[in-house]
């Protein structure tokens, strides 16, 4: 009997410290912020379709990962905007399993949403979302960033528009294990747009996927970069990015889909390239310091790649690098005019050359093929399968 009465005191005691998570539903900006400073595990925070004011500072808040806390949207059909009060809309500084979703962030100058590990190099912000989350006209010029991400690790950004920014889309310092997949990317007239995805300053470990790049500017991808030493996280080695994948992914314009800068390796396959500006790819070295070794090891494979009489160097090799490291291998080359083999860095093995396409078959909404030549089957955006 006692031992029973034991029991069943427990689990009285228990069962509050589950049942506290709690969604609170706020209509304005006040009603927000009241709401973050007590936020505890578990809590949703829901926001009413309205105009909520920038500035939002949000330090040391953390969920855990079985609970996170998570402030969204409270209906994904009407999103709040975040609009004005400050030169960025949102910052998380040092916060652990925080989930941002549902929500629009427009016309900020300095950056949309910044997430960093608040200067604590050795323990990383973790366990962050962005999901379903648009952000517009950032900058325009300079180095603003729709999404500024520094020192985080195991995060999430999906389905998320990134339109008319500055600098990068997303820039990634010193970030790891992360993954960004089914999020679009749209250039603009009057922003500068360096890049949409830049991994820097020690980044590795990420996947970018299933996205669509779209008129992104000077490089799409940036598998690296150049990084002041004292920003890399969580110290400096002897590249900018290491281990970074990039696959499933449809390109439409831009200079250059992708860039490898001082990094080390870097797999791209089966992505869609249609229409650089200027080149397929670019190897570069933009940081002399001695400790980094060479760009080299770059991968890619199974990607099909439709360009005119724009591209005359197909892959841009700057010096200090390693091209002869590179790798390319079954890649379907489809020239709409000029039938020209590409120009690599190294010996293609078992490449496809000069496959026709016309115009008509290009869709340059979507970045798909429409074409059922079969040398398609196993190459390109419509190919990808994720490794298990």
């Amino acid at each position: 009997m006692r031992r029973r009465l034991m029991c069943s005191v427990v689990v009285l005691f228990s069962i509050p410290a589950f049942a506290m998570a709690a969604d609170r539903t706020v209509r304005n900006s006040d009603e927000l912020r009241a709401a973050v400073r007590t936020a505890q595990p578990g809590d949703q925070i829901l926001l009413l379709p309205a105009k909520y004011s920038g500035g939002l500072h949000i330090a040391a808040l953390s969920g855990t990962k079985e609970r996170p806390i998570v402030i969204k949207g409270a209906d994904a059909t009407q999103r709040p905007v975040f609009t004005g009060g400050g030169g960025q809309a949102i910052h998380l500084a040092d916060c652990n399993w925080v989930t941002l979703a549902d929500l629009v962030v427009k016309g900020y100058a300095a950056n949309g949403i910044n997430i960093d590990d608040g200067g604590t190099f050795d323990t990383p912000s973790v366990g962050i979302i962005v999901d379903n989350v648009t952000v517009l006209e950032t900058g325009p010029r300079g180095n603003h960033d729709a999404l500024k991400m520094s020192g985080v690790d195991r995060f999430i950004v999906r389905n998320c528009r990134f339109e008319a920014w500055g600098g990068s889309a997303i820039d990634m310092v010193g970030c790891h294990d992360g993954l960004v997949t089914g999020c679009v990317f749209i250039g603009r007239e009057g922003f500068e747009q360096s890049n949409a995805v830049q991994m820097k300053g020690g980044s590795r470990g990420v996947l970018v996927e299933r996205s669509l790049f779209k008129d992104v500017g000077h490089r799409a991808i940036n598998c690296g970069g150049s990084t002041g030493l004292a920003f890399f996280r969580p110290r400096v080695g002897d590249c900018e990015a290491k281990d970074i994948t990039i696959a499933g992914n449809r390109f439409i314009g831009g200079i250059a889909p992708v860039a490898w800068v001082t990094s080390d390796g870097g797999h791209v396959h089966h992505n869609t390239i249609i229409l650089p500006e200027k080149w397929v790819a670019r190897i570069l070295q933009e940081t002399a310091d001695k400790r980094f070794r060479a760009c080299s090891g770059g991968v890619f494979e199974d990607n099909v790649i439709v360009y005119d009489s724009r591209v005359s160097v197909f892959v841009n090799v700057g010096p200090g690098t390693a091209p002869e490291t590179f790798t390319f291998r079954r890649n379907v080359w489809c020239p709409l005019e000029h039938n020209r083999n590409p120009n690599l860095p190294t010996v293609e093995e078992a490449g496809i050359y000069g496959v026709a396409i016309t115009r008509s078959q290009i869709d340059l909404k979507t970045g798909d093929l429409l074409s059922d030549d079969s040398r398609f089957i196993a190459a390109g955006a419509a190919a990808y399968r994720k490794r298990r």
